[in-house]
C-alpha cells in the first residue's frame, strides 16, 4: 500500500488536522482509501463519518468562499426542482433549491462536483449560484431511498477535480484536449455572464484558469465568491473571446494586455468593462472590472457620510482654489467620492479636467483624459497642459511623486480647485506622506483644504439582519463603545436569505472628513507628525475611522464583525 506525505496532503485534510477535527494518520489514510474507491476526499469523509458532518460543510464553504445553508431551515421551492431531472442531480450530486430572476441557487455538499454547474447552467439556461449544505441533507433530497455508501460508490473521478484538491500522480495525467467538444455557446455563455455580474451590482470578475478547472468568480460587495465552475475545456474559447470583446491581441499570450468591453444592456445604456490578461501557469487570468457611469450620478448623501462630514466636504468644495485630498486602499471607493464632488461641480460655468489611469467613470461635461506613460503622457505632463486650458477644476487620479505633487500644489495656490487621491492609512499620514515626497510644508500648509480618508463596509442586509443578545459589555468597551451606552446599545448581525449575500447587501462609507485648520497650518509648518497631528484632530472632534465605523454599528447599518475587518490596526 502507498503512503501519503504529510506535506501532500489536501488543504482541506490540512486544516482539519490542525484543528483537530482529524488525526494526521487518520487524514493520510482518508487519501489512499478514497483513491481506491474512485472519489472525492469529502465525499469518502462524508460515507464513513470521519468528520462531523456540520463541520465539514463549514470547513469546505471557508476554503471555497461559499455561502453555507442549512437545508432544514428553508423550504425548496416546488417550481425549481422540476428544472432539472432526477438523474442529472443524482449524477451531478447537486440540487436546486430557489430561483431569482436569471439566477439559480444550487446546493452542492462535496465542492469536487462544482464542475458540474455548467450542466446546470445549460440544463436551466440560468446563472447557477452554488451554496454548500451538510451532506447527508443533500442525499435525502437527491436519493431519498438509497443509504450514503450506496451513493457514489461507483463514480469514478473522470471531471476536472483540482477543486477538491485530490492527490493524483503526475504521470497519470492525461494531456488537456486542444478542441472542445462541449457545444457550449461561449458568445451566449459570456453574454449572460457580464449582464448577470452587471444585474447584481459586481464590482469585478475573475476567469481563472487552473490545471483541472475553469474558475469564475464575483467581487460582490467587496469579497470574492465563486459563481461557475465551466469546462476547463472552454478556457482558451473565452480567453480569445474576451480579447476580441476587448480589442486586445488575441495572439499574444506571454504578457499582459489592457483593454476593455463597451457592452450594451438596452437600447439607452451601456456598461464598459476595463479588461485586464495575466499570463499563469495554466493559461491567461482575466479580470473584468465593470465601470458603470450611474455611479458618477450617486449624491453625497448616500455615500455615508455624517451631517458634519458632510457639511465640511461641501464647503471644501465651495472654495475657489485649494486641494481635497481623498486616501485609502486601493477599492475603498475613492474614486466615486470624487466623481460625487465633481457631479455637484460639473456646471456650465466651469471647465473641469481630469487625468486618470485610465477613468473609470465616463462623465459629460468632464474633460476626461487617460495617462499613457509608454507615449510620455504621464500626471505631471497632463496636469501642464490642463494649466494652460484656463480650467476652473481640476481632478488628479494619483499623486505618486514629487512632481506631480509639485505641480498640483501650484495648481491650488494660483486659483484653481484641485482633488486628487494618495493611498495612505488615515488623514493624518498624508500630509506626512507629501512630506515624505519632498514637498515643502510651507506649501502643503497653505495648499491642502481637506483630506478625506475613507473604507467601504458592507451594510446588513435590512431584511435579515437579526439582533445579537447578550454581547459582553466588557466587549463592546474594548471594541471602542463608551461605558455609558454599552447598556442600551442595539448590536445586530448578518444571517442571509435569497436577497442578499450572506447577510450583507451593498456597502457604506466609513470615513474621516479632517479640515485642515489653521492650529494643524501651524503643527505642518512646525514639522510635526501624523501622530500629534491626530491628536489636534481628536481635540476638534473629528471622527477618525475607528469611531466612524463603531457611528454605523450604533446605527444598525453595519456589524461588529465589519467594524473590525475595516478599520482594525
Amino acid at each position: 500500500m502507498s503512503t501519503v506525505q504529510s506535506k501532500n496532503l489536501p488543504s482541506l485534510l490540512k486544516k482539519l488536522v490542525v484543528d483537530n477535527k482529524l488525526t494526521q494518520e487518520v487524514a493520510e489514510k482518508a487519501v489512499i482509501d478514497s483513491t481506491e474507491r474512485g472519489i472525492s476526499i469529502t465525499t469518502h469523509l462524508a460515507q464513513r463519518k470521519l468528520v462531523d458532518e456540520t463541520d465539514l460543510a463549514i470547513y469546505n464553504s471557508k476554503e471555497f468562499g461559499l455561502s453555507l445553508i442549512d437545508l432544514s431551515s428553508i423550504e425548496v421551492a416546488m417550481d425549481v426542482e422540476v428544472l432539472l431531472p432526477k438523474d442529472m442531480m443524482r449524477k451531478s450530486q447537486l440540487y436546486p433549491l430557489f430561483r431569482m430572476g436569471k439566477a439559480i441557487t444550487v446546493a452542492v455538499a462535496d465542492p469536487f462536483f462544482l464542475s458540474n454547474l455548467s450542466d446546470v447552467r445549460f440544463a436551466t439556461e440560468l446563472m447557477p449560484e452554488p451554496v454548500i449544505v451538510e451532506y447527508s441533507k443533500l442525499q435525502s433530497l437527491i436519493n431519498p431511498n438509497s443509504s450514503d455508501d450506496s451513493i457514489n460508490s461507483g463514480m469514478s473521478i473522470s471531471h476536472d477535480a483540482a477543486a477538491q484538491d485530490m492527490v493524483i500522480e503526475t504521470d497519470e495525467l492525461e494531456s488537456e484536449e486542444e478542441e472542445d467538444d462541449s457545444g457550449v455557446d461561449v458568445t451566449q455563455f459570456l453574454n449572460e455572464l457580464l449582464l448577470h455580474a452587471i444585474n447584481k451590482k459586481v464590482s469585478d470578475i475573475h476567469i481563472e484558469p487552473y490545471e483541472k478547472i475553469l474558475r469564475v468568480r464575483f467581487r460582490l460587495d467587496g469579497m470574492l465568491q465563486v459563481v461557475s465552475m465551466p469546462p476547463k475545456s472552454l478556457a482558451r474559447r473565452m480567453t480569445s473571446r474576451i480579447k476580441v470583446m476587448a480589442q486586445l491581441n488575441t495572439s499574444e499570450r506571454r504578457i499582459p494586455q489592457d483593454g476593455r468591453i463597451h457592452f450594451r444592456v438596452g437600447e439607452d445604456k451601456h456598461i464598459d468593462f476595463r479588461v485586464n490578461t495575466l499570463p499563469t501557469l495554466y493559461g491567461e487570468k482575466i479580470v473584468m472590472r465593470i465601470l458603470d457611469s450611474d455611479t458618477a450620478a450617486l449624491g453625497i448623501d448616500v455615500l455615508g457620510f455624517d451631517p458634519k462630514q458632510k457639511s465640511d466636504l461641501l464647503y471644501a468644495l465651495e472654495k475657489p482654489d485649494g486641494m481635497i485630498l481623498v486616501t485609502g486602499p486601493t477599492g475603498s471607493g475613492k474614486t466615486v467620492t470624487l466623481y460625487a464632488g465633481l457631479n455637484i461641480l460639473n456646471t456650465s460655468e466651469r471647465n473641469i479636467s481630469t487625468a486618470e489611469d485610465p477613468a473609470e467613470i465616463q462623465v459629460p461635461g468632464i474633460n476626461q483624459v487617460n495617462v499613457n506613460n509608454k507615449v510620455g503622457l504621464t500626471f505631471a505632463s497632463a496636469l501642464r497642459a490642463f494649466l494652460r486650458q484656463d480650467p476652473d477644476i481640476i481632478m488628479v487620479g494619483e499623486i505618486r511623486d514629487l512632481e506631480t505633487a509639485e505641480i498640483s500644489v501650484k495648481a491650488a495656490q494660483t486659483g484653481h480647485l484641485l482633488l486628487s487621491t494618495l493611498h495612505t492609512n488615515s488623514a493624518p499620514e498624508t500630509l506626512t506622506r507629501l512630506i515624505n515626497m519632498g514637498v515643502p510644508a510651507f506649501n502643503i500648509a497653505s495648499a491642502v483644504h481637506l483630506i478625506v480618508a475613507q473604507r467601504l463596509a458592507r451594510r446588513l442586509c435590512k431584511e435579515c439582519k437579526a439582533l445579537v443578545e447578550d454581547v459582553p459589555k466588557q466587549a463592546l468597551v474594548q471594541l471602542g463603545f463608551d461605558e455609558s451606552e454599552v447598556d442600551s446599545i442595539e448590536i445586530f448581525e448578518p444571517v442571509g436569505c435569497g436577497d442578499c449575500s450572506h447577510g450583507y447587501k451593498g456597502r457604506v462609507g466609513i470615513y474621516q472628513v479632517m479640515p485642515i485648520s489653521s492650529e494643524m497650518q501651524t503643527m505642518i509648518m512646525n514639522d510635526s507628525n501624523s501622530l500629534e497631528i491626530a491628536i489636534q484632530a481628536k481635540k476638534e472632534n473629528i471622527l477618525d475611522l475607528r469611531q466612524s465605523a463603531l457611528t454605523k454599528v450604533r446605527e444598525g447599518i453595519t456589524s461588529l464583525a465589519e467594524l473590525e475587518r475595516v478599520t482594525k490596526d
